[in-house]
């Protein structure tokens, strides 16, 4: 709302307000109509100084997020949150491992794609997997360029990895150290 919106509608409330001093039972219809324009007016600069949505939860995190009746703010988001902290309560905290195994890449074994071709996939550690993360390249060099200019990128992945694929998928160099990470919100199951 701007100064000039604020002041107008200030008047139009102070004008409404004398009304409601002067009103008595016997009012003529002609002041009754006159206090219903001066409603309307105020209404009307409300309207104007509006300018988000009405706010659809109680939450002042997210007063226009999703719903969720049986929250006491109805918000989803932070009702969801509260969910999976009640639940680590119960079942405690997630256990964090670090990977000890090599975690397999979503490509499958040499058997299952006969007669493959030669091409370098970069491939980016998303916390739980290897997966890919651009187009697979015929040239091992422009796909070491990609995965340079991923890691420059406003939101860089934690690892990167270039495979190369053939008659079997080899590892060719990795960028970053992957960590598993847990995908439920603080720690939760």
């Amino acid at each position: 709302m701007n100064h000039a919106q604020l002041t107008a509608l200030g008047r139009a409330l102070r004008v409404l307000g004398e009304h409601g001093e002067a009103l008595a039972a016997d009012t003529p219809d002609a002041k009754l109509h006159e206090v219903r324009a001066d409603l309307k007016r105020a209404l009307d600069r409300l309207e104007e100084s509006v300018e988000t949505a009405a706010p659809s939860t109680r939450c002042p995190e997210h007063p226009t997020g999703p719903v969720d009746e049986s929250a006491p703010d109805l918000c989803l988001l932070c009702e969801t949150r509260r969910r999976t902290a009640r639940r680590a309560e119960f079942n405690g905290p997630a256990p964090h491992h670090p990977p000890t195994e090599p975690v397999p890449s979503r490509y499958g074994m040499h058997g299952d794609r006969p007669q493959p071709q030669q091409r370098w996939l970069p491939e980016l550690w998303n916390g739980q997997a290897w997966q890919l993360c651009g187009t697979p390249r015929r040239d091992r060099r422009e796909a070491e360029l990609y995965i340079a200019a991923q890691r420059r990128g406003p939101r860089p992945a934690m690892a990167y990895r270039v495979v190369h694929e053939f008659t079997d998928y080899e590892v060719l160099r990795v960028w970053g150290t992957p960590v598993r990470a847990d995908i439920e919100p603080l720690g939760g199951p």
